[in-house]
Formats: structure tokens, C-alpha cells, sequence
């Protein structure tokens, strides 16, 4: 009787499982094998030379560089600002909220428009910087701005302050019981956020467009590779997103391992 249930279990399973992978084929496995098999449309000699065009290079050296500075940013900013959503307490808190997640609603482009609408060459804060490399970071910030902090909030909810408050008990200071007792169960949620940060900032293309200014000096990948697709050269664009793609699975593989390991701890 047990065996039957079991079996009869099994069957909506697979099911489930065959319609899942069918999608996840048709939406991201079947077009990522596409653009991988067009960069080797040429050989590996045709490869390697479309990545290393010194604009394409540079461009690489740009984007990786830029998520790079933001993803430590954005783990300590991140992880400052969940801190003060779950542990502090004050009137405008429910705006605070909604303004941390304008981001993830907000499209590209036009987070692009508000960017050099108010850091652009008729900024009403006077501070300029269109058309320069530090506009590509902030662009890059503003996009990745909520993942750590909605990443590491629903941790801190969970997390048990008997045992912050007997390490003040035993003589630790703040910094101390951060560091040894926060911080280790905090980690893994700020790998998480830091590295889908990472991976969103590598792909990048609506708010870095404007406020760039389509200069060669900020001309981050994705900005690269649409400009290979308008002079028709399909193989060099999917050369470079090639290389993204690789980057960003290897931080995303990076991250799992992370949080297995955050799971064994705990």
C-alpha cells in the first residue's frame, strides 16, 4: 500500500520536474548554448581574437572592475542598512522600505533619465559626473542598491539576541559580538545578495547608457556588445557576453558553495 502511494507520489513529480526543466530550456539553456556556440563560430582562434580587441578588453577591465567596487559597497551599505530596518526603529522607517525597493520597480532606463537628471551637466546638486567612469559605478549602484539589505533582513529577523546579550553580560564590546557572533550567521546571506548584485551589475546595460555618455573611457560590455550587433559583427558581441556569462556563473557557483557551507555551520 505504502509502495503505491509512493509511486503514485512519484508520478506528478516527474511531471513537475519535465514541464520545469522544458522551461528553463526554451527561457535561459537553449538561448545561452546558442550565443556560446555563435562566439565559437570562428574556432577558438576567432574567439580569443574577438575578446581581445583592446576595446574589448577594456571594456571587460571596466565592467568587472565597477561591480567589483560596488559589490563591497554594497555588502557593508547593504548589511548597515537591513541593521537599521530590523533593529532600529523610527517614524519614517515604512518610507525607508519602499524607497529601498524603487530599484527593482523602477526600469533601466529610466533609472538612467533620474541619474543624469540630477548628476548630469545641469545637475541641481552641482555635482557633474556624466560621461565619467565614477558615473558608471553609481549607475551600477543605484540598480544593485536593495539585494544585500533584503538578502540579510529576513536573517536578522530569525536571529536570536539571547546570545548578543549574554556576550555584553561576559564584558564584549559591539564590535566583538559583531564580529563573533553576528557577523558568522549574517555571512552567507551577505555572499547571496552581494554576489546576485555582482551578477546583475556585470549585465547591466539601461541606467549605464545615459549617464555614461557613450564615451570609449566608460563603454561598459553590454554597451560593447550592442555596438558589435549594429555593425553586424554577431560573433564578436557573443564572444564578450560569453565571457560575462562565464564570470557570472563562476560568482554565482562561487556563492552556492558559500551557502552550503553557511548551512553546515549553522
Amino acid at each position: 500500500m505504502g509502495e503505491r502511494e509512493l509511486t503514485r507520489l512519484r508520478a506528478p513529480s516527474a511531471a513537475g520536474l519535465g514541464v520545469s526543466v522544458l522551461w528553463l530550456s526554451l527561457l535561459v539553456l537553449i538561448p545561452l548554448a546558442a550565443v556560446v556556440t555563435k562566439s565559437f563560430a570562428g574556432g577558438w582562434s576567432g574567439f580569443w581574437a574577438a575578446v581581445t580587441t583592446e576595446q574589448a578588453v577594456a571594456s571587460l577591465r571596466l565592467t568587472v572592475l565597477s561591480a567589483l567596487i560596488i559589490t563591497l559597497i554594497n555588502a557593508v551599505m547593504g548589511t548597515v542598512l537591513a541593521w537599521v530596518l530590523v533593529r532600529d526603529e523610527f517614524s519614517s522607517k515604512r518610507l525607508v522600505e519602499i524607497v529601498l525597493d524603487i530599484p527593482f520597480a523602477l526600469p533601466t532606463i529610466v533609472a538612467g533619465l533620474v541619474l543624469i537628471s540630477v548628476y548630469g551637466p545641469t545637475s541641481p546638486v552641482h555635482l557633474d559626473i556624466y560621461g565619467t567612469q565614477k558615473a558608471v559605478a553609481f549607475a551600477l549602484l543605484f540598480v544593485t542598491l536593495p539585494f544585500v539589505a533584503r538578502a540579510v533582513q529576513p536573517v536578522l529577523m530569525e536571529l536570536d539576541v539571547e546570545a548578543e546579550q549574554a556576550a555584553a553580560c561576559l564584558g564584549a564590546g559591539p564590535v566583538t559580538t559583531f564580529r563573533r557572533i553576528l557577523l558568522p550567521q549574517l555571512l552567507p546571506a551577505v555572499a547571496s545578495g552581494a554576489g546576485l548584485g555582482f551578477a546583475r551589475a556585470m549585465g547591466e546595460y539601461g541606467s549605464v547608457l545615459l549617464i555614461s555618455g557613450g564615451l570609449n573611457r566608460t563603454e561598459v560590455t553590454s554597451l560593447y556588445a550592442y555596438g558589435r550587433i549594429q555593425n553586424y559583427d554577431y560573433v564578436g558581441a557573443a564572444a564578450v557576453s560569453t565571457v560575462l556569462l562565464g564570470l557570472s556563473l563562476a560568482v554565482l557557483l562561487g556563492l552556492d558553495v558559500t551557502q552550503r557551507r553557511g548551512r553546515r555551520r549553522g
